[in-house]
């Protein structure tokens, strides 16, 4: 079954941790089930002028907004629990995942990732280049870049053009035709210190 969650942040500044807005698109058998979408409180109300030149999003416009830990029960339970992750770009949206989830102190979950740019470049090696508006223009879709939601959508459908081009109808089975793997969400360093710290809740001191 083609089954995935596709993934969208945007970001008040350069910092990883900075997320402002997050969208993510839920795909059963194909066809997209679920959207869900939210402006954030960052950590800190820092706000890049070229990061709000490219989402348009103001402080003002997040200044009473829920912060990520208040969201991420609903965002893991009801969209990405037990589900593949896509994202454009995968290594900024998961960068931008690891360190919110770092700052609020939250455990990293166990799930696994691939990236459609990876992806497109692969299925559709000869279009001038990979990027998300590149892809949307190509597959016919009109949207808003850099809206999380919309992005998140595209992204989306990225996958399931991809999956039709190649006639398979499950994530693994596109990656292992196009010579992919997904990826570990978390990583070699972080397991390491997540098991270092689970044997130092075992120790007892008499």
């Amino acid at each position: 079954m083609l089954d995935f969650v596709a993934l969208d942040f945007e970001t008040a500044n350069k910092y990883a941790n900075s997320a402002c807005s997050l969208a993510v698109v839920t795909v059963e058998n194909g066809i997209i089930t679920k959207r869900g979408y939210s402006l954030i409180k960052p950590p800190f109300m820092n706000f890049d002028p070229e990061c709000i030149a490219i989402h348009q999003i103001q402080p003002n416009e997040v200044a009473n907004k829920p912060t990520f830990d208040k969201l991420w029960p609903a965002i893991y339970e009801n969209h990405l629990k037990g589900k593949i992750l896509l994202a454009h770009n995968a290594r900024f949206d998961m960068g931008v995942l690891r360190a919110t989830l770092d700052h609020y102190n939250i455990e990293w979950p166990n799930m696994y990732y691939a990236c459609t740019v990876k992806i497109s470049q692969r299925v559709w090696p000869n279009l001038e280049n990979h990027k998300l508006n590149t892809m949307g223009a190509y597959l016919g879709y009109k949207f808003r870049h850099h809206y999380a939601l919309d992005d998140a959508e595209v992204c989306a459908q990225v996958a399931v053009a991809a999956a039709k081009e190649k006639q398979v109808d499950s994530i693994d089975a596109l990656l292992t035709n196009i010579g992919l793997q997904r990826t570990p969400f978390i990583t070699e360093d972080k397991r390491k210190e997540m098991n270092q710290a689970a044997l130092g809740e075992q120790v007892s001191f008499f």
